[in-house]
């Protein structure tokens, strides 16, 4: 059985004057001038005392200074300390400092027993570059941590920190936001609510609805980083990046976005959707490239490229499109679907209006293949030509011009869709109209050679132009076609540790490897005897 330890009385190490004065404090020991008291390893220093000797309880009075160690030393007009129960009262410009931190505040408590020093009056506490300011606080002094519960505010030249729970440790300038809490800077506007910030270091990990706002952008996921000094961010899982000014949104599973070079990188799953038009065109690569500023921004794709827009769609090898000139080259392999109309060529160009923010004009450079099916039939209707020269009318391809070496199959049907008989014709350049993405009349130039055959006369092998290869198994026909099967599924594999990870929201956040926990100090293994 334990037996409890008396407390220790309160020792009277110094004073100029010692009296009992019956009178002006009953039963206490009154001293004056030059007080110095010590108990159990802490010195309390003031002008005047009164010494409750039963009650092992003190009072202090004009330039109190209570010091324990080199760890606390607690200033103030007056001042309590209790040697029974170790805990201490500070008030009248109280101030509290540690080797780390000031704390100033009207009134301060002190538990020696628990170590933690807490106050309910407006405080300010100086650390580093930092100053913190709050209604309320608690200061645990071993960890050298400060706690707030109630608003709080960190000036920092550079930044603001606004939470309405936090923890700071004021040896390492590590804030931890568990609340919802905003980081403002001219840079940039940071939410958070949950999050850590190395005020030293300027680097961050924010998790919980956080996003980070700059001029034009918006950037969203489920674990940000970010590296201030830098201007450095990325972002992991469900990442969404809104360019407001340029009317876009870039989404993935991972993104990094260098502010200073204007520039954005996406993986995993990206995709990029620009407006246009009252439409929404969709680019997905298996890496996504955004650079340049507002007006002069270039998106790049590579790698199994595929877009879609309402009567369009395509694939490639790779996209390079840039805002300035309107101009989207679709480069390696690429194939483009225009309502039932296949298109392919050695490569592409597509050329918007600035003026009108409206798609104008196709160009396809070597080996144009225009190919559609017969509506009725079996068989296609063929345009073979060396490049094609395409104008848009409402986002819909109206007429287009094929020119040199022009091969032409097409099945020709009267009003009532009865086949009249198929054409076959060379000539030097070929314009088709279209109507409602179907082509609706055909014009040759100089034609060479050519007929409308009956049916009858033309053999199946003849009925198609050499080079012909039908892929309309590979259109893509919404916005969930672009991503190829492979990539679904890693994306099922993604969602689920994310529903994972949301269900951790009350666990302590763990700070990404970028970042490191700090805090944890790793302690070496004891040796074994």
């Amino acid at each position: 059985m334990l037996l409890a330890q008396t407390p220790k009385k309160i020792i009277v190490e110094n004073s100029d004057f010692a009296d009992v004065n019956q009178t002006e404090v009953p039963d206490a020991l009154l001293l004056t001038g030059n007080v110095r008291v010590n108990h159990d390893g802490v010195i309390m220093t003031c002008n005047k005392a009164y010494y409750f000797q039963k009650e092992n309880y003190i009072k202090a009075f004009g330039n109190v200074q209570l010091v324990q160690g080199d760890t606390l030393f607690l200033n103030s007009k007056y001042a309590e300390y209790s040697g029974n129960v170790k805990k201490a009262f500070a008030t009248g410009d109280a101030v509290m400092s540690s080797p780390d931190a000031t704390l100033v505040t009207d009134t301060i408590n002190f538990d020696r027993n628990t170590q933690e020093v807490f106050y309910n009056t407006k405080g300010t506490i100086t650390n580093l570059k930092n100053t913190l300011v709050s209604k309320s606080g608690r200061y645990y002094v071993a960890q050298k941590k400060f706690q707030f519960l109630t608003a709080v505010t960190i000036t920092n030249p550079t930044y603001v920190i606004q939470s309405n729970h936090l923890d700071y440790y004021s040896n390492s300038g590590h804030s931890y936001l568990l609340g919802p809490s905003t980081i403002t800077s001219k840079a940039n506007y940071i939410y958070t609510e949950k999050g850590f910030y190395d005020t030293k270091k300027n680097l961050a990990h924010f998790l919980n609805k956080s996003y980070i706002k700059y001029d034009d952008r918006i950037i969203k996921g489920d674990s940000l980083y970010y590296d201030r000094n830098r201007e450095f961010a990325s972002a992991t899982r469900n990442v969404k990046i809104t360019d407001s000014i340029n009317r876009g949104i870039v989404k993935g599973h991972y993104a990094e976005i260098y502010k200073k070079q204007d520039s954005m990188f996406v993986t995993k799953r990206a995709v990029a959707v620009n407006f246009v038009e009252n439409d929404s065109v969709y680019i997905h690569g298996k890496k996504l490239m955004v650079t340049g500023k507002e007006g002069n921004r270039i998106i790049r794709a590579f790698n199994n490229v595929r877009f879609y827009k309402t009567d369009m769609s395509g694939k490639c090898d790779s996209i390079h499109s840039s805002s300035k000139t309107a101009l989207t080259k679709l480069m390696g392999n690429p194939i483009l679907w225009n309502g039932e109309n296949q298109i392919t060529g050695d490569v592409m160009h597509l050329i918007g209006d600035n003026s009108t923010q409206k798609l104008d004009s196709l160009k396809v450079l070597n080996n144009t293949f225009l190919v559609s099916k017969d509506t009725l039939g079996t068989g296609f209707n063929q345009v073979k030509g060396q490049n094609l020269y395409g104008k848009f009318l409402d986002g819909k391809l109206h007429d287009v011009d094929i020119i040199k070496n022009t091969e032409v199959i097409y099945f020709s049907r009267n009003e009532v869709q009865e086949l009249v008989g198929i054409d076959k014709s060379v000539s030097s350049r070929i314009n088709i109209l279209f109507d409602k993405n179907k082509i609706e009349n055909i014009t040759r130039f100089k034609q060479v050679d050519g007929d409308l055959f009956p049916e009858k006369e033309l053999p199946e092998n003849a009925r198609k132009l050499r080079g012909l290869l039908w892929r309309g198994e590979e259109r893509i026909k919404s916005k969930d076609d672009i991503f190829p099967p492979e990539e679904n599924e890693d994306n099922e594999k993604i969602l689920k540790e994310s529903k994972a990870e949301e269900a951790k929201k009350d666990v302590p956040m763990k700070v990404r490897k970028e970042t490191l926990n700090y805090d944890k100090k790793k302690t070496k293994p004891k040796n074994k005897k």
